[in-house]
């Protein structure tokens, strides 16, 4: 009982199956479907061997249906485990043996039936599809043998070369790009396809030709040659291309078998169609085919025993009985008057339709009858309807039912679609010329005028672009939107009647009146709109294309605002306005993605996403500025700038949160703050460049520029502050730590002024490894903190110096000449003067012996050498890090602020070589007034001169001398041998001027005193290896004369102080050449009686004490 049970549900699976099948075949599901080899209709087709997966896949794709493909790709998978897709993943079926298949499943396997019908022969590997076609059809289960005859083999043959011109064009085709690009028409209410309005649209084409006498039904000689043509397409390859008819057949009759094929119009569909015109002009004289109302006459002319089966022949007439009530009724090209006539005629008109149709559904002889009185009174009232006269048109001049917008322009779409090339349709036909001739003569049918005919072909001509993308068809595209005549251009009938062609196209929640134009343009323009909102997106790997789309939308939208048919938009939008949108439209676009990228790709590469983001945004302003700016710059001249001040402010935004919580330099803030100024400088060149100065100058004033630099500027000036104030207490402690030991032989500075320039040189480093931007202020700030931590070191070390007073012993009052003084003198020690430094400045003084101020000669001098090092690398590496002048955005106050490089270190500069003027000045008064000051200063020429020599202290001096060159640099060497010699001299004169009551001179010490002078003069000139001559002479010369003057006699000295004294007055000097001063120090060492009495009568200078 089970077992039959199972067996009744099977049979009854495999009926529902057939059922389910017959009705898909059978309706509009499958866009067409061929027979295989051998049958007819459906009923000799074996439906269990048919894959139901590939006919469900074909309804998707919308495709036509080969059912020996579908028999072949049931008998392929039958060889595969069945898979059940609808249940959960625990349910699985096995085909083989569980024990030899590894470790079973959890589940067991449900049982099989014992009864297994026999549905299917075992799988076979099939052939080649077309002898595996011939060979299922002789032998597929069907009750009767097929003999397979020629007729058989013409319809197979036609299929099949349909079938593989559209594969061919599927593969071509891109119809993702033409989702968006759609027609705004209101659908059809009796709902014909485009198939029917294709084949509609054929049957106008013949009609038409048939007027001018080009309709002929193809003989039996064309049958034997299409024969043969198959016989040597079944031995070709399938990559070979289709040998194309209109190559075999010249004139019309080639022209429109090349239509046939291009339309995809089978062959006996169109000898069906050609007989039948061919009978409807039978009995009617005179009467031209293309006025015929030719969905009535071939529904009279054309019978049931013409289609290879019922189905064929119902979907064909339901196809003419949908256009009459389309072109009649729904939308007639002539109004039906009176609205209660209307409405009889449109009730009358639809009743006959239907009982037209139920007629197929009665028995033969009462549905033949029925018919026929159906389209009699069909003819009589759809011939007045059709022929009444319209645009000026006679009676029956035209028959109007195929002229009724918008009925009329899908047709001729569709004829239109007949100019691509079979195999190619990214290219226009060889005999598209030809073709467009050809569809001139469907003009007068369809009413096509042409404006009309302009517009629907650059619509045809661009829905193709846009799904194969192929530049010739934009281009054509382009060239017939181009010819689209302007409002004044055109008549005043074709004004009037493409005012008149009107539809109402659903608008959300109600309807809007859309014109002709309105309807072909519209979408054209909104198309172009949307790629050009993403121009980036769209348009990088192919400008040219992009340049061709701008003329597109263009002259659409020129078109559409002729005709007031752009509501949205106000009138005064310019094409610079409408540039402009697309450019910030693409550009937001843009920058919203590579914003994404870069906020995934900153977490991997660990820097921060606004620095990445600038180096993106730079790279597509660059790419923007190569590539779109061109093609946008012929509309609109300042699109560049647009471009770049769109891309500042949108960076700005993402930028502005940063710059408000930046208060330190951080990593952040060195890795953002470069890369954000550089994105910033760059749009303002590519601004600069791309207008006039003037106008780049309002343009920039427009931005809201990122003030990087003044930020930047501010936090920079708080780190070299910072690091200034670091550097000051490097030096003095620095200073409090030198003990002026020189480093080495070698190295003879000091170790404090190394330390004060490396803390200096890591500050300098440390600024210019800051990648942040900065103005010339900061560095002027840094600049100015080193020159004065420098000025403070060389002041730190000169204020540990005596003073020259501390060091020069008071000049001793003047006397005059007493007798007892020398020998007095000689023999007892003068008292010691009060005014001599105390213990504490003596101490201070003795510590600074010669070496060590020769080692802070030899720092300071080091300090300015390495300053100028140091002033040198500063401005070579600022010359590097500074980008080059930013002339728009600087100011001028700026540009006159910058610091020059020869005012860099001048205060320090000037306070060091004053330091060492000091210190080399206190060096030889040290050693003159200090260290020699037993045998120079006290004892030099007492008694007298002779017992007394200069020759003495050369000795000492020298060895004072030797220990200084030693130890100070060569190039210091002159300097302080000068300060030396100076100080000598001073000394020197300190003795014959200001030596105190105990050095008596008398004219004959003047030989002596010069030839000592002469001693000294060569010791600081040492044969050429000490000072130079001039040098020393130019020296040597106040104290020469002064020699000179001891040599006079006390009369002379005498007379000439008189006159000095008088002409002191006037300014002038005496006789001798010196002032009365030096004349009267003179007379107070001159051992005479005659100098004493004149001195103590005249200027009452006393003797001196005991």
């Amino acid at each position: 009982m089970e077992e039959e049970t199972a067996a009744e549900l099977l049979q009854r699976y495999r009926r529902d199956r057939r059922v389910l099948l017959d009705f898909i075949l059978s309706g509009s599901l499958i866009k067409k479907v061929i027979m295989p080899p051998g049958a007819v209709s459906l009923d000799d087709v074996d439906l269990d061997q048919v894959s139901i997966d590939y006919i469900l896949n074909c309804a998707k794709r919308g495709a036509m249906l080969e059912l020996s493909e579908a028999i072949r790709a049931y008998h392929d998978d039958t060889g595969l485990p069945q898979m059940n897709v609808t249940g959960s993943s625990d349910e699985f079926f096995l085909v083989t043996d569980p024990e030899s298949s590894g470790s079973p499943p959890k589940r067991a396997p449900p049982p099989v039936p014992l009864f297994a019908p026999s549905l299917s022969p075992s799988p076979i590997i099939a052939p080649s599809p077309i002898l595996s076609s011939l060979a299922k059809s002789l032998s597929m289960e069907s009750t009767q043998a097929q003999e397979l005859t020629v007729d058989d083999i013409e319809d197979f043959e036609d299929e099949d070369e349909v079938e593989e011109v559209g594969n061919f064009r599927n593969r071509r085709r891109n119809p993702n790009e033409a989702v968006d690009l759609v027609l705004g028409l209101p659908p059809f209410a009796t709902g014909i396809t485009d198939d029917d309005l294709r084949e509609s649209a054929y049957e106008v084409l013949l009609a038409c030709a048939g007027a001018s006498g080009g309709l002929i039904v193809p003989s039996k000689e064309k049958k034997k040659e299409k024969r043969s043509r198959l016989m040597r397409k079944l031995g070709r390859s399938k990559s070979e291309n289709v040998v194309s008819q209109s190559q075999q057949s010249s004139g019309l009759v080639g022209l429109l078998e090349a239509m046939r094929m291009q339309m995809e119009i089978s062959e006996a569909m169109d000898i069906r169609t050609r007989q039948g015109l061919l009978n409807a002009l039978v009995g009617k004289a005179g009467k031209r085919m293309d006025t015929l109302l030719v969905p009535l006459e071939l529904l009279c002319c054309i019978s049931r025993t013409e289609f290879p089966d019922k189905k064929a022949y119902i979907r064909w007439q339901k196809r003419q009985l949908n256009m009459l009530e389309e072109g009649l009724v729904n939308h007639p090209a002539v109004g039906f008057g009176e609205s209660s006539r209307r409405a009889s005629e449109l009730s009358q008109l639809r009743i006959i339709l239907a009982k037209i149709e139920e007629s197929e559904f009665q028995p033969p002889s009462a549905g033949e009858l029925q018919r026929t009185e159906c389209l009699r009174s069909l003819r009589e009232i759809a011939i007045p309807l059709a022929e009444r006269p319209a645009r000026g048109d006679l009676t029956g001049e035209v028959c109007h039912w195929a002229d009724g917008y918008h009925l009329n322009v899908k047709l001729y779409e569709k004829l239109l679609l007949s100019v691509f090339d079979t195999l190619d349709e990214g290219k226009l036909a060889e005999e598209v010329e030809e073709i467009l001739e050809l569809l001139k003569s469907t003009w007068r049918v369809l009413g096509i005028t042409e404006t009309i005919h302009f517009t629907c072909y650059a619509w045809v001509l661009f829905h193709q672009y846009a799904i194969t993308n192929e530049e010739g068809i934009l281009q054509h595209a382009i060239e017939q939107l181009k010819k689209i005549p302007l409002k004044e251009q055109r008549g005043p009938q074709e004004r009037l009647h493409l005012k008149s062609l009107q539809s109402k196209v659903g608008r959300g929640e109600g309807f809007q009146d859309s014109s002709f134009l309105y309807s072909f343009l519209s979408p054209i323009q909104k198309w172009a709109d949307k790629k050009l909102g993403d121009y980036h997106l769209h348009y990088s790997e192919c400008p040219a294309t992009m340049e061709n789309i701008v003329a597109v939308a263009m002259v659409s939208r020129r078109l559409l605002m002729e005709e007031n048919e752009l509501p949205m938009q106000p009138p005064s939008l310019t094409d610079r306005d409408q540039i402009e949108s697309y450019i910030s439209s693409s550009i937001r676009n843009a920058f919203v993605r590579i914003s994404h990228v870069v906020e995934t790709s900153s977490s991997r590469t660990h820097e921060h996403s606004l620095a990445l983001l600038a180096e993106v945004t730079k790279k597509l302003l660059k790419k923007d500025e190569s590539i779109f700016m061109p093609i946008l710059s012929q509309r609109h001249p300042q699109a560049t700038t647009v471009s770049a001040s769109l891309l500042h402010k949108l960076y700005g935004n993402k930028l502005k949160p940063f710059l408000d919580g930046a208060e330190h330099l951080t990593e952040d803030v060195a890795s953002v703050f470069p890369a954000a100024d550089s994105l910033e400088e760059y749009i303002m060149e590519v601004i600069a460049s791309a207008c006039e100065e003037e106008t780049a100058e309002v343009y920039i004033r427009k931005l809201n520029a990122y003030q990087i630099e003044t930020i930047s500027g501010t936090l920079v000036m708080r780190w070299v502050n910072s690091q200034l104030g670091r550097i000051l207490s490097w030096v003095e402690r620095a200073i409090q730590q030198e003990r002026w030991d020189p480093i080495s032989p070698q190295q003879r500075h000091g170790s404090s002024i190394v330390e004060v320039f490396r803390i200096v040189e890591e500050t300098v480093d440390q600024f210019f490894w800051l990648k942040v931007p900065m103005r010339s202020t900061e560095l002027q700030s840094l600049l100015r903190g080193i020159d004065n931590a420098f000025q403070v070191y060389a002041n730190n070390v000169i204020d540990k110096l005596a003073t020259k007073e501390d060091l020069i012993p008071p000049v001793p009052i003047l006397t005059r000449y007493k007798k007892e003084t020398g020998i007095k003198a000689f023999v007892k020690k003068e008292l010691s003067d009060p005014r001599l430094p105390d213990e504490r400045k003596s101490t201070e003084i003795n510590v600074l012996t010669t070496p060590k101020l020769c080692v802070q000669l030899n720092t300071l001098y080091y300090g300015i050498t390495q300053l100028n090092k140091l002033e040198d690398s500063i401005w070579e590496r600022w010359t590097r890090k500074r980008p080059r002048e930013k002339s728009i955005r600087k100011s001028s106050v700026e540009k006159s602020s910058s610091v020059t490089q020869k005012e860099t270190f001048d205060g320090s500069r000037k306070d060091i070589n004053a330091a060492i003027d000091q210190i080399c000045e206190f060096s030889g008064t040290k050693i003159i007034f200090w260290d020699l000051k037993g045998p120079f200063i006290d004892n030099l020429y007492k008694p007298n001169v002779s017992q007394s020599r200069l020759e003495t202290i050369i000795e000492p001096l020298d060895l004072e001398l030797n220990q200084l060159c030693d130890i100070i640099t060569e190039p210091l060497r002159d300097r302080v041998v000068t300060s030396l010699l100076q100080a000598s001299l001073d000394g020197l004169l300190r003795v014959i001027l200001d030596g105190g009551p105990s050095r008596l001179f008398v004219p004959s010490d003047a030989k002596l005193l010069e030839e000592d002078l002469e001693v000294l003069k060569e010791f600081f000139i040492s044969g050429g290896d000490g000072l130079p001559r001039g040098v020393v002479e130019n020296q040597v010369a106040r104290v020469r004369h002064i020699i000179k003057l001891h040599g006079y006699e006390t009369r002379e000295l005498i007379e000439d102080l008189k006159s000095a004294s008088g002409s002191q007055m006037s300014g002038s000097r005496s006789n001798l050449g010196a002032d009365s001063k030096t004349l009267l120090r003179i007379l107070c060492h001159r051992c005479d009686s005659e100098a004493s009495q004149f001195l103590k009568k005249q200027y009452k200078i006393p003797r001196p004490t005991a």
